[in-house]
């Protein structure tokens, strides 16, 4: 007597073809934003793991170099991440002196975070190569182009609060 297989048993039949874009999936997009987001963190990635630094440490390195005074709750509505997420991350730029942490003038438990001077220049030598970077992509483009960019990274955003979504 023949055995059958059982449709657990049956080998699946690998596919051969490539996924081809579809009238609701730009796989081309989805892969340019994959390597630009790759080739675009990597000069600060090698800049902060020399100090054993890494991306978390990146974010936070540059939202209170462009909003000093900032409090931690606002750091962390800013990067949606929780307290635990941040603790480990902001004790290692405090201790290793890239920001300063003060207690609210109004509220002394109100935390707010300034950079100290190598705070920024840590943040100016991450940005620059960034800044390069965004630089030979918009050479020769008109500021058009450059607004239509910006208009469709911050489309990308998600906005929780907002009435257009």
């Amino acid at each position: 007597m023949a055995r059958q297989s059982s449709p657990k048993s049956v080998k699946p039949e690998p596919l051969t073809k490539p996924l081809e874009n579809t009238r609701t999936i730009d796989f081309d997009i989805i892969e340019l934003l994959f390597f630009s987001y790759r080739d675009f963190v990597s000069d600060p990635d090698a800049i902060l793991s020399e100090s054993g630094f890494g991306r978390a440490h990146h974010r936070v390195v540059h939202f209170v170099n462009r909003n000093p005074g900032m409090t931690v709750a606002d750091l962390l509505d800013t990067l949606k991440i929780t307290k635990q997420s941040l603790a480990r991350v902001l004790k290692q730029l405090i201790d290793s002196g890239y920001i300063q942490q003060i207690a609210g003038p109004e509220d002394r438990r109100q935390r707010k975070l300034y950079p100290t001077t190598t705070g920024r220049e840590l943040a100016l030598a991450l940005a620059e190569p960034q800044s390069r970077r965004i630089e030979r992509a918009f050479d020769g483009a008109s500021p058009e182009v450059r607004e239509g960019v910006k208009a469709f990274l911050s489309g990308m955003q998600n906005r929780q609060n907002s009435k257009a979504d």
